[in-house]
């Protein structure tokens, strides 16, 4: 009974003190790492576990090894940004009184800095998200401000014909250019495609099984 009153009180208190408007600054930056965790690790241990058993050989020791490396690299990264974001914008709007756009992109800069500046596989992907997505959000707020007139019609067929011709070039021509892990996508979709030896690698298999070829 003691112990189940004490779990209880405990409860109790942390419930209280999440309700108290003067932490609510601090627990939204320790929430943050929490959520920038977890979604790092649901978004990045899927694809990390196609990836490794599509594209990288060795055993399997060796490809769970990988995966949770992955995972544990992109769901750390992403918390520890959050955190930072948050609580440097927390600050900012806590010197100046108020809160700015600017505090907003400088904390995200210096976090960016930080975090993502390494370069190593998992932040070069991440970056290269989302400069896709800038990209199309300026174009947007190009629009919206009325810095660029509005298109009579939609550019998007335009834009995927200069993505895929670019990137098809690079691979084809220049493919160091590119990262690694979309050059083995290219490969297999479009030079694998150009290899067989009987039906067994044409269609069951992508190449053929080890000790199957004399």
């Amino acid at each position: 009974m003691a112990g189940s009153d004490l779990y209880k009180t405990l409860i109790f208190t942390i419930n209280n003190i999440l309700q108290q408007e003067k932490y609510k600054a601090a627990l939204a930056v320790i929430k943050g790492f929490r959520n920038g965790a977890v979604y790092g690790a649901k978004i990045r241990a899927p694809h990390a576990l196609v990836m490794t058993f599509l594209f990288k050989s060795g055993s399997l020791r060796d490809k769970v090894k990988a995966i949770a490396q992955a995972t544990y690299t992109h769901s750390r990264n992403l918390a520890c940004f959050v955190f930072t974001y948050k609580g440097l914008q927390t600050l900012q709007q806590r010197l100046q009184g108020k809160a700015c756009q600017s505090h907003s992109f400088l904390a995200a800069c210096l976090g960016g800095w930080l975090v993502f500046g390494e370069n190593n596989n998992i932040n070069s992907q991440i970056n290269m998200y989302l400069l896709s997505r800038i990209l199309f959000g300026l174009s947007r707020l190009a629009v919206e401000k009325g810095y660029i007139p509005q298109p009579k019609k939609d550019p998007f067929p335009l834009f995927a014909a200069l993505v895929w011709g670019i990137v098809l070039w690079l691979f084809e021509y220049h493919p160091h250019t590119l990262q690694p892990s979309l050059q083995s996508s290219m490969s297999y979709l479009y030079h694998d495609s150009n290899v067989w030896h009987d039906i067994s690698d044409f269609l069951v298999y992508n190449k053929p099984r080890a000790g199957a070829q004399k």
